[in-house]
Parts: structure tokens; C-alpha cells; sequence
């Protein structure tokens, strides 16, 4: 089946949506990075209030939209913001569980690449791939950057879930996974978007902050949570514009 002539759930005008953008997947984390972080932002897009916002940085056209949680919703704005829109840079950012012991809580993780038993490759463009890739490209910009910006990032494989974490047994699922693959995260739409991006050649990322653990019992603050996002939120802006 062929993509409609528009876009279907965004309803920016061509022009409206700069070639970089930064995807959280919570609508008003979108609002919060534009009113936040981006100069001259404008909403350019509302449909089912998912939102999403341009304004530059640092002198940088720059947009900033939501994707929503899940892989199919993921997938269907990454879509229309490659293929309508001429986007050539993604960076995904949002929270994340811990898989591994060496993750603290609010730690930021950036993904070497995605692992999901999901069959979104399949339906999307026949792709069985179960690992794929994020931009080695951007993934460098982004470890340069952090490193310029002293903001501690960690690097390894994650694994993006159909089921979020505490509802569901991943006991299972883990039992499968390849040799070579060590899943330190897991997440909820990563392997939609390094997928998608791929195959309409785009270069895309995933930064993600750690904001539970099984292996740690503590609650962390809404002031400490939201300094944690800031950085990671920083982060990817001055990467994507590098």
C-alpha cells in the first residue's frame, strides 16, 4: 500500500518542520523543551494533541515533536516526519528501566542499538532484523558532545518492549536474546525509530534517562528528576545542531 499524499497526523504546513528533531514520546515534554530551550517557538502541529513545536537553538532551526508511547505510534510519526517532511536528524529522548546493576537511577543511556521481538520490521518493509543500529555518526556527535558538556553518558545495547516493564514477565524474552547482545535499558519505541530511520535514510539516536531500577529501591524527586531531564533535554540539542 502506498503513503497517502499528506500526512495524516501532522498537519504542519512543508516548511514548518526543520530537518532536525528532537522526539520525545509525552506531548507536554515537547511543549516544555520549546518553551524551554528553543528561541521564537511556534506549535506547527496539534492533531490528537500530539504536539509539536520549531524555534531554533543556538541560531538552528530546530522542531521538537512528540511520537506518543509504543512502537506503532513511533513509528507512524517518524514516518510521516521522513518521508512528508524531509527530516534528516532524529534524536529520541525520554525515561527508561534499568536492566543492568550499573545503572543508577537518573543515569542517561544512549543506545547503541535497539533489540525487540516486535513484528513492526516485518509489517513496515519486511525487515526480520530483531537488532538494529543507531547512527554511529550521531551516536559520536552525541559522546564528543556530552564529554564537551561533562554530562555522563552510558553506552549499550537496549531493548524496546510492546508491554511496559512492571506489567509484563520479560523473563522469557531475555532467555532469547542472541549472544552479542548485551541490553542494559529497556523502552517503549527506540526500535521504531533507528528502523524507520534506516530505511528512509535518515541518521537517528536514542538518549534515554534511567528513572527506575529492579535493583534499586529508592524514589527519586521531581526537582532531581527534571535537572536530569534538562541535561539530556541540553544534550540532544547541541548534538543535533553540531
Amino acid at each position: 500500500m502506498k503513503p497517502q499524499k499528506k500526512p495524516i497526523h501532522i498537519n504542519a504546513k512543508i516548511g514548518e518542520i526543520a530537518p532536525l528533531v528532537i522526539l520525545p514520546g509525552d506531548p507536554l515534554r515537547a511543549k516544555y523543551i520549546a518553551e524551554n530551550f528553543l528561541d521564537d517557538a511556534k506549535e506547527v502541529t496539534s492533531i490528537r494533541n500530539m504536539l509539536g513545536y520549531t524555534g531554533t537553538y543556538n541560531g538552528v532551526k530546530v522542531s521538537v515533536m512528540a511520537s506518543g508511547m509504543g512502537i506503532p505510534s513511533a513509528g507512524i510519526y517518524v514516518f510521516e516526519l521522513i518521508h512528508y517532511y524531509g527530516v534528516k536528524k532524529i534524536i529520541r529522548i525520554g525515561t527508561c528501566g534499568a536492566l543492568s546493576k550499573d545503572l543508577n537511577l537518573l543515569d542517561i543511556v544512549l543506545s547503541k542499538g535497539a533489540y525487540s521481538t516486535t513484528d513492526y520490521g516485518i509489517q513496515f518493509c519486511g525487515c526480520e532484523d530483531r537488532f538494529i543500529e543507531a547512527s554511529k555518526t550521531l551516536n559520536k556527535t552525541i559522546i564528543d558532545k556530552a564529554n564537551e558538556l561533562n554530562i555522563n553518558v552510558s553506552l549499550g545495547d537496549t531493548h524496546t518492549t510492546s508491554v511496559f516493564g512492571p506489567y509484563g514477565d520479560a523473563k522469557g524474552i531475555y532467555n532469547r536474546i542472541p549472544e552479542g547482545i548485551n541490553l542494559v535499558a529497556e523502552e517503549m519505541e527506540g526500535y521504531a525509530v533507528l528502523l524507520t530511520s534506516r530505511e528512509l535514510g535518515c541518521e537517528s539516536s536514542v538518549l534515554i534517562s534511567v528513572t527506575d531500577s529492579p535493583y534499586i529501591d529508592e524514589v527519586v524527586s521531581n526537582e532531581d528528576r527534571q535537572n536530569a531531564l534538562n541535561d539530556m533535554i541540553r544534550l540532544a540539542l547541541e548534538s543535533i545542531i553540531k
